[in-house]
Parts: C-alpha cells; structure tokens; sequence
C-alpha cells in the first residue's frame, strides 16, 4: 500500500511540475511577443504564433495524463481536489499562450509598419514587463503552494488593470489621432494583457482554493 501510494504521490508531483513548466512557457511567450510588439520584428512574431501548437499539445497531454490518473487512481478528498483544480489551472495556463499568440499575430498584420504609436511605446512595455512578472511569479506560486504570494498576484494585477484604464482614456479623448484602426489595435492588445493577467489571478486563486479549501 505503501508504495502504491509513493507512485501515486510521484503522479501528482509530475502534475504539479508540469503545471510549471507551462506557466514559465507562457510567461516566456508573452515577454517575447511584447518584444516582437515593440520593435515590429516580425520572425519573432511567426516564432510566437508557431509555438502556440507546442503549448496546446503541452496542455492536451497535461489534461490526459491527468484523467488517467482519476481513472486508475479514484482518488478522493484532496487529491481529488488537487487533480480538479489541475485541470482548471492547465486550461487558464493554455489562454494565457493564446492571448500572447493573439498580440504576435497584431505585430504580423501591420508589418512592416508598428502597430504601436510611438507615445505608447512605453505603455505597451509596461504592460509585457508587468504580464511576464505576474505569470512568473504564478509559476512560484504553483510550485511553492504558498497562499500569501497567491494574493500578491491579484495586487500585482491592479498594475496592469490601471495601465488599461489609462489606454482606453487615451483613445476616447477627443484629441486621438491616429484613426480607427489604431484605435481597433490598441483595443484588442490592451484586453489581451488585461485578460492574460487576469487567467493568472485565476490560476493563483485556485492555488489558494487548494490549500485552503476557501476561495480567495
């Protein structure tokens, strides 16, 4: 019984692991799609929206590997528990690629020009600065199970939440003057960093959950 159980243990680690690794691959997505934003390079974009499939064949195989385990295993109370929020957290985890694939595929449609106004320069910088360090530290959190750095992130949040709301009181002024279809892009990338932060809020939230049994 012992060792059925230091197998099963060793299973639950291996999720737990994997949880991780994709959390670092999609932080590392979304500094890499800001860069290609920034600087309108578009062979760093195509590596972006190319890598997108690993990540979904990453989280395909997380998930299966994860209903495996219930299937053979029938775990119950917290591992149950433990294996439940896994799956939530792979597919919050998942979005988050998409959404840094979706910001690629802006720097590919408007190049050779930047999809960016020069006075946004900075602002779109933060934003990637702010996203990766939300989603690495997302990766701590997973692997750590600590419940205080959980709640940090949903502080940290509010930095790219006031950056958003700072963007959109840019392109409602009646001063804007880059057109319509400045205004459509900057729209769509300031609600992909919002919502990539936000999938990361998810994931810290069901770290708590699990920990805690309470929602945070």
């Amino acid at each position: 019984m012992a060792l059925i159980r230091s197998v099963f243990q060793d299973e639950l680690d291996s999720v737990s692991q994997s949880l991780v690794d994709l959390c670092e691959k999609v932080a590392g997505t979304i500094q890499k799609a800001t860069q290609s934003l920034l600087t309108s390079d578009l062979r760093l974009a195509e590596e972006i929206i190319s890598s997108d499939i690993a990540i979904d064949d990453f989280q395909h195989d997380l998930d299966a590997r994860i209903i495996d385990i219930v299937a053979r295993q029938q775990p119950v109370a917290s591992d149950l528990r433990a294996l439940a929020t896994a799956l939530r957290m792979s597919a919050d985890l998942e979005r988050m690629g998409d959404l840094a694939h979706h910001i690629a595929k802006v720097t590919r449609i408007r190049h050779p020009q930047s999809a960016i106004p020069a006075e946004f320069y900075l602002m779109f910088e933060s934003l990637g600065q702010a996203a990766e360090k939300i989603a690495r530290k997302t990766a701590v959190v997973i692997n750590t199970r600590n419940t205080e750095m959980a709640l940090e992130v949903e502080k940290d949040d509010d930095e790219i939440d006031d950056l958003h709301r700072q963007l959109i009181t840019a392109l409602v002024a009646p001063n804007w003057k880059h057109g319509v279809e400045t205004a459509v892009d900057l729209t769509l990338l300031g609600r992909y960093y919002e919502r990539y932060a936000d999938h990361a809020v998810s994931v810290s939230r069901r770290v708590f959950f699990l920990v805690t049994g309470k929602f945070a």
